[in-house]
């Protein structure tokens, strides 16, 4: 099936209100750096030269991404998997970042576009210390575009509700999964997994 052509769209869609596109700011402004310092969570999104395209979690304490300014976040990179996607679109790709921050409680996101750059400057990765220690790299992002998303689509997921939490014994431990995926590896039981990656935060 082929994708709708803009005109097409325009059918399906009306114009978004005037307050829709006015919102879009080129910085940080008090509510949106108030957003930030509260939130423990978002997810970044990068793009590569040949288009492909990541979208990779991240958390810490809230405020973990550190303000510098109007236009400048200071986003730390913890362990993970060493994958590295997002780092390698940030130095090899485009550049270009967009990050949706979510608050634990509130319905709305704010999201953040802009570019980013790559930084392993001692000092700056001393003042991103978390858990104990610094982050391994940081990636210093120039913010280009800041706007609130509405809370539909947290309502609509019942995400922050009690009655939506699922019990971790609806899926088989990730160790389960991907030996399962992969026969790689050893199983492991997914507390024994927790473990560890508390001592790896």
């Amino acid at each position: 099936m082929s994708a709708p052509a803009d005109n097409d769209l325009a059918a399906i869609y009306p114009k978004p209100h005037e307050r829709v596109l006015a919102k879009v700011r080129p910085g940080l402004d008090v509510h949106s750096r108030t957003f930030i310092t509260m939130s423990p969570f978002c997810v970044m999104a990068t793009a590569g030269l040949d288009g492909s395209v990541d979208a990779s979690p991240r958390g810490g304490h809230p405020g973990f991404v550190q303000i510098d300014g109007d236009q400048r976040l200071l986003l730390p990179d913890r362990p993970g998997n060493n994958r590295i996607d997002s780092l390698r679109n940030v130095t090899e790709g485009s550049g270009q970042v967009q990050l949706i921050f979510f608050v634990p409680g509130l319905n709305e996101t704010l999201r953040v576009g802009g570019t980013a750059a790559l930084s392993t400057d001692p000092d700056l990765l001393a003042q991103l210390e978390e858990f104990g220690k610094p982050p391994r790299a940081a990636l210093v992002i120039t913010v280009q575009e800041v706007y609130f998303h509405c809370g539909k689509a947290i309502m609509r997921a019942k995400l922050w509700s009690p009655d939506a939490k699922v019990p971790r014994s609806a899926m088989p431990s990730i160790s389960d999964i991907i030996y399962d995926q992969t026969k790689l590896g050893a199983p492991e039981a997914q507390d024994v997994i927790d473990a560890r990656w508390r001592e790896q935060l």
